[in-house]
């Protein structure tokens, strides 16, 4: 039995309760106070009676949650970073690319090669553990611009949010802001297209037809279709 297995068959027991008390506004004062109390559980599952939080039981959670904190981001700020917000419980990175190119992978039922296609810009959204991308005109996208829907498989047309696929990659250790964005990109780009995504065809034509122009052609713009988002909706 490997070690995965025998994690996997664990069954975590429940040993104590953590109970947080807030002091609502009084009658004689607006000074909010908060208290901590330590519960134990014993092994028929009923809580005991509080006890005061020690100091070694607050440094030990203290130190796992920096434990967990150790994948925020740091370090220079990339061109393309449009918003950032690093706390914990409100993640969210926006970014972009201008046009250019990239290698993309198909599955065999679209009769796609693989191979290097030319693109538009693109915008991502990373956000609660998701990817969202949008497709934008030009070389740089307004804040007041309208977003185009993402001319790809696995995306979303409506919403931009991206079905991730089967790339396999492992998150960076304490990365910088370069390493966090190339790797949810990896995980977009590296990952096989498969399917049209709800919401139906996001381009003009024929997606398969679109890609197929943009192997060896510039991407054509007037295939695109406005989203209902403008950038500005996304920095907030």
């Amino acid at each position: 039995m490997n070690e995965l297995t025998k994690e996997l068959q664990e069954i975590p027991v429940p040993r104590a309760v953590l109970v947080a008390y807030k002091y609502e506004d009084g009658p004689y004062g607006k000074r909010q106070k908060y208290h901590l109390e330590l519960r134990p559980v014993n092994r028929d599952g009923k809580m005991g009676a509080a006890v005061p939080v020690s100091h070694e039981f607050m440094n030990t959670l203290v130190e796992n949650y920096s434990v967990e904190m150790n994948g925020m981001p740091y370090g220079q700020i990339p061109p393309g970073l449009l918003w950032c917000d690093t706390r914990r419980g409100h993640e969210k990175y926006v970014w972009y690319n201008p046009p250019g190119k990239r290698r993309m992978y198909f599955t065999k039922g679209l009769n796609i090669e693989n191979g290097e296609f030319n693109l538009p810009g693109i915008i991502y959204v990373v956000e609660r553990g998701g990817l969202n991308v949008f497709a934008f005109k030009g070389e740089r996208p307004g804040m007041d611009d309208r977003l185009c829907k993402a001319p790809y498989f696995n995306v979303n047309a409506t919403s931009g949010s991206v079905c991730l696929g089967n790339a396999s990659l492992q998150i960076p250790e304490a990365p910088t802001f370069d390493r966090w964005l190339e790797y949810w990109e990896k995980r977009f780009w590296m990952s096989e297209f498969s399917h049209l995504g709800g919401g139906g065809n996001p381009t003009r034509s024929n997606l398969v037809l679109v890609t197929e122009k943009a192997r060896n052609n510039p991407f054509d713009e007037n295939e695109l279709l406005l989203s209902e988002k403008r950038l500005k909706d996304l920095l907030a």
